[in-house]
């Protein structure tokens, strides 16, 4: 069994040191495994590629103490040269995650390997159309959003008045019925959304402020992971 066999993305924590509000991001990715997150992901546009790597390492030390090295995910958000580097000091960094307008999923997976996870976001009109047109065994999931605007992912879709393209529970709907490989879902998630979105039949959540900014990390992931299972 590898970690794309069990590859779990219900709850699906994404940070940087960008968002943790100062806290050390091992202790917030501490907190929110401890809650019952399932798949961490490292993006940082603001550190140098051996910044990222060392975020790296500290989250899977504490992957590993908690003794969910087998069953969590940890990734790296568009930098291919960090995760190829990360390997070769001997870090267990499970794949990468890309944009459309980043490396494309072929050079990952062939640089990776048939273990690694390969994780791809893109907006949700343009996801319908490569779904039902590009080779998704390349791909282990699909990252879609934004389900609101949301301060920490500005680069999103806007419309012809420069207002932001968000997604309804309509289009999630109707991708998730089209994708032949799971699919998760952020921007902007709260808790009050996570019935609505899991009704889509998505197959979980992506969020960073609402763990990253709260006041308490470990209240805030418990009560979306709590809050997505009852759902």
């Amino acid at each position: 069994m590898t970690m794309r066999d069990n590859l779990d993305i219900s709850a699906y924590l994404v940070l940087g040191p960008e968002n943790t509000l100062g806290r050390p991001v091992a202790d917030v990715v501490e907190q929110a495994l401890d809650a019952g997150f399932t798949c961490m992901q490292i993006r940082s546009k603001v550190c140098s590629v051996r910044d990222l790597i060392e975020y790296t390492a500290q989250a899977a030390d504490v992957i590993a103490r908690a003794g969910k090295s087998d069953q969590v995910a940890l990734l790296i958000d568009d930098r291919l040269d960090a995760v190829l580097a990360a390997r070769e000091r001997g870090i267990k960094c499970d794949g990468v995650h890309v944009g459309q307008s980043d490396i494309p999923v072929d050079v990952c997976r062939k640089l990776l390997g048939p273990d690694a996870i390969v994780g791809l976001s893109a907006r949700c009109e343009e996801m319908l159309e490569y779904v039902k047109t590009a080779d998704m065994s390349l791909v282990d999931y699909l990252g879609i959003g934004p389900l609101h605007e949301t301060e920490t992912k500005r680069d999103c879709g806007r419309a012809a008045d420069g207002s932001i393209i968000t997604k309804s529970f309509e289009d999630l709907a109707a991708l998730h019925a089209a994708s032949p490989v799971p699919i998760v879902v952020g921007g902007g998630v709260k808790t009050a959304d996570l019935p609505q979105l899991k009704a889509t039949g998505v197959d979980g959540f992506f969020v960073v402020s609402a763990v990253c900014s709260a006041n308490d990390p470990y209240a805030a992931a418990k009560e979306l992971v709590d809050t997505w299972q009852q759902a």
